[in-house]
């Protein structure tokens, strides 16, 4: 129970960092430009620096296992979650569809992981990360746009977190020592992403009408796939799994657990569909996540024991 309380504690924090960040906003200390900033400093810089970090470690027998099940278990997880997205959602609501596929891996999974888990548990959920980054400019694009030639091959290979992944592997494979100098630079930046990244989502949830939002049954439903339905039959998943330890399942699932990806929006806007909705989705699933998240991962622990 111990992690539980944990989980509850960071969650609690993280919402209060949101809370921050909807004041600031409120009051004019956060632009709208100086948002979209923050935005590209997480996704260009921080969170690189954050999976570079938990890949530049000690080469064991242990870790090596570690990542190839990682691996496995990560792109299982993302086939089902995408599977059920798709049988709920894929003839009424394309947005919901992608809101409910991809997490909010990268800015609240990592947070969560970090503070519940350990720095070494962001190890085995890297390549869900990738996935969501990789699937969203291809599958997620063609889901919202219905035209595969908006497709951005360019996008995916340049990703961020897929070439942090990349270098992290090769620091990891050739055992390459990090200097104390790169250590400190490293932890420092690391620090930025759980207070920047919940500064945004408070930006997010100050610009949209959140009255509003809460009276509408689709936000209500995209937000129960995405943050119960999904995470229990992954937790199903993990269980008949005979690979990976258990720290690792929980960290996986602390990671699928958490509410619809940002990106969503982001996308909607760029092509033209509906940023409205897709905004939505983000903000309830978000605010309801301080409910769902320890929820799901109580239920995982006494399914365990």
């Amino acid at each position: 129970m111990e992690i539980l309380t944990v989980l509850i504690r960071q969650v609690i924090l993280m919402f209060l960092l949101m809370a921050i960040g909807y004041v600031a906003y409120k009051k004019e200390l956060i632009s709208d430009q100086g948002t979209k900033d923050i935005g590209k400093i997480l996704l260009n810089i921080v969170l690189p620096v954050v999976v570079v970090s938990n890949f530049w470690i000690e080469k064991t027998p242990e870790k090596v296992n570690d990542l190839i099940y990682s691996v496995i278990i990560c792109i299982l997880c993302m086939v089902t979650a995408i599977i059920i997205s798709v049988i709920l959602f894929h003839k009424n609501d394309r947005i919901g569809e992608f809101a409910a596929a991809f997490s909010n891996a990268g800015f609240i999974g990592i947070p969560l992981v970090t503070a519940t888990f350990g720095s070494n548990s962001v190890f085995c959920i890297s390549m869900l990360i990738v996935l969501i980054s990789m699937l969203q400019w291809t599958y997620g694009v063609y889901t919202i746009t219905d035209d595969r030639s908006v497709i951005n091959i360019k996008k995916v290979i340049t990703n961020p977190v897929l070439i942090s992944v990349l270098i992290g592997v090769v620091l990891f494979t050739l055992e390459i020592p990090m200097p104390k100098m790169v250590s400190s630079i490293f932890t420092s930046i690391s620090g930025l992403n759980t207070p920047l990244a919940m500064f945004s989502c408070g930006v997010y949830l100050a610009k949209s009408d959140l009255l509003s939002m809460l009276k509408k049954k689709n936000v209500y439903m995209v937000s129960a796939v995405r943050l119960l339905l999904i995470p229990f039959i992954t937790m199903l998943l993990l269980k008949v799994l005979p690979f990976g330890n258990e720290e690792m399942k929980l960290a996986i699932l602390c990671a699928a657990a958490c509410p619809v990806g940002s990106n969503v929006s982001i996308f909607a806007q760029q092509y033209d569909r509906d940023y409205t909705k897709a905004v939505e989705y983000v903000c309830v699933s978000t605010i309801l996540c301080l409910i769902t998240l320890p929820l799901i991962i109580f239920l995982q622990h006494i399914s365990s024991n």
